[in-house]
């Protein structure tokens, strides 16, 4: 599998980073965006709300003014039937108030009615406006009621008292609420196309207006901006509806009414457009991405080719022109020229070292391993730069026997086996030893005692589970396990220690691994 270069890999972080970093800033300002869009619609639907409600209550107590100043005309009139005629009449037309205009005496007997209710005219009124005008004496505006004609109504009222201060009766202007009225006229010019839209509710919760006239008379439940307008608070709030659409409504009550007024749009409605705001700042933005992207990709280069070429010339430090090669390499960074100055170092010290050294002088003839000189060497060297091993000693079991019963030449041919086996068991940076006839060691840098006997069991079982072709029947070995450094003792002193423990398992029956039983402080 092909790695990735240092190039590639800046590229890849810069690259990387740059995206997160895009992507955290258009989802940071996508959210920004959102938040404040929300924030403004529902202030903006408080505000609304509130101008509305205000709209609402000089236009109830402009009615109520009306009324009462009709009231002061009739009061001791009630005979003159063409006056209060014209008196209602007057209300009814002058200011498109009311739907409906009716005066009526103390008993509740409708003394003159303007249209659609001429009927009534002489008859005793039974609708509930009537009634609470009657037992209360006093200005009002009715609860939404339905009246004897299946018409939602809401009745305000004003009673009428003579000169001596007697009850003489009321005048009332009726504001039919699911047909057009002047509550229509004053609140539908609010209306929006966009999904925003305003209702009025009454103290209960019923809806009074609505841009619907289908679902005026319908009560509202579960919806806390109308629990909260209910309760005479101003504000604003996300709120799920009825057809289960996210809102963001705003709210102000009309005192004059125990009514509230909500003015909300949906949620979608009002975040339309924003992700085409997005895709434009995207488009806007990715020009200079893709120039980032190429400048990342030439500091990327920059930077990385003296490693790029130290890393090529290390593939060829057996060449004779290695040296030549690494030297030629710039270096303007501190890293880069730390790296070229050990390599140019380590390689002055293999080139003496393979020259102070040849092969025929520090491996074993016969199976090719190194021998006591080369492991010597290579202990030195560990021990100058404190390098930690562990030493596995190994012993061939009944390996005289081999001889007797097979010839020198097959024990010969055992000795190879044991080594090629160890050899394939071994890691690269293990070094493998013939220190003896039947005797052979491992050293393993920078392994400890755990690790070791983990090693020499899997050797001791690779050789006794293989047979050798020579001789054709299983051969064991036993091996015993140390490590330096180890408290105030010596190299050769540890290697002692792992004769002994070699020797503890001859002794212990042979084929076997045993630790040394030293204890390294």
């Amino acid at each position: 599998m092909r790695k990735l270069n240092l190039r590639q890999l800046i590229l890849l972080l810069s690259v990387s980073t740059a995206l997160l970093i895009l992507a955290n800033t258009f989802y940071t300002s996508h959210q920004i965006q959102r938040i404040l869009l929300i924030d403004q619609t529902l202030e903006a639907n408080q505000a609304y709300a509130s101008k509305t409600a205000d709209s609402v209550n000089h236009f109830l107590n402009a009615a109520q003014q009306q009324l009462a100043f009709a009231a002061h005309e009739i009061a001791d009139i009630q005979s003159d039937t063409q006056r209060l005629e014209r008196i209602a009449t007057r209300l009814k037309e002058q200011t498109n108030s009311f739907n409906s205009v009716l005066i009526s005496n103390d008993e509740g007997t409708a003394l003159s009615i303007t249209h659609p209710l001429q009927h009534f005219l002489g008859k005793k009124l039974l609708n509930d406006g009537a009634a609470q005008a009657l037992q209360e004496r006093r200005p009002l505006i009715s609860k939404p009621y339905q009246s004897v004609t299946h018409r939602l109504v809401v009745f305000i009222t004003h009673p009428i008292f003579g000169a001596q201060g007697e009850y003489q009766g009321f005048v009332g202007g009726s504001i039919y609420l699911d047909e057009k009225s002047v509550l229509y006229a004053l609140l539908g010019r609010h209306y929006h196309t966009d999904q925003s839209y305003i209702y009025v509710v009454d103290e209960e919760g019923r809806l009074i207006y609505h841009q619907d006239p289908q679902r005026v008379g319908e009560v509202i439940v579960g919806n806390p901006a109308v629990e909260r307008v209910i309760a005479k608070e101003y504000g604003s709030q996300q709120v799920i509806n009825a057809r289960n659409i996210e809102m963001l409504a705003g709210y102000a009550p009309v005192s004059a009414a125990d009514w509230g007024v909500v003015t909300q749009r949906s949620l979608s409605a009002t975040l339309a457009g924003m992700e085409g705001k997005a895709l434009a700042v995207a488009r806007f933005s990715f020009p200079f991405f893709i120039l980032i992207l190429f400048l990342v990709w030439v500091v990327s280069r920059w930077i990385s080719k003296p490693l790029w070429q130290l890393a090529r010339s290390a593939e060829d430090l057996d060449s004779s022109n290695a040296t030549a090669q690494i030297s030629k390499v710039s270096v303007w960074y501190f890293e880069a020229a730390q790296l070229k100055r050990a390599m140019l170092r380590g390689l002055d010290g293999l080139n003496k070292k393979l020259g102070k050294l040849s092969m025929e002088t520090i491996t074993d003839p016969l199976t090719g391993l190194l021998n006591r000189r080369g492991m010597q060497v290579a202990l030195d060297e560990w021990e100058k730069d404190q390098l930690p091993f562990s030493v596995i000693m190994g012993d061939i079991d009944y390996f005289k026997r081999i001889n007797d019963q097979f010839g020198h030449a097959a024990g010969d041919e055992v000795l190879k086996f044991v080594a090629q086996q160890m050899q394939g068991s071994s890691r690269a940076h293990d070094l493998v030893c013939r220190v003896g006839g039947e005797e052979f060691m491992i050293l393993l840098p920078s392994a400890d005692t755990q690790q070791a006997s983990k090693a020499a069991e899997r050797f001791r079982k690779r050789i006794e589970s293989t047979i050798c072709s020579r001789i054709g029947v299983p051969i064991t070995i036993s091996l015993g396990v140390a490590s330096w450094p180890c408290g105030q003792a010596s190299i050769a002193q540890v290697l002692k220690h792992a004769d002994q423990a070699l020797y503890a398992a001859k002794k212990g029956g042979r084929n076997r691994v045993s630790n040394s039983s030293v204890i390294c402080d």
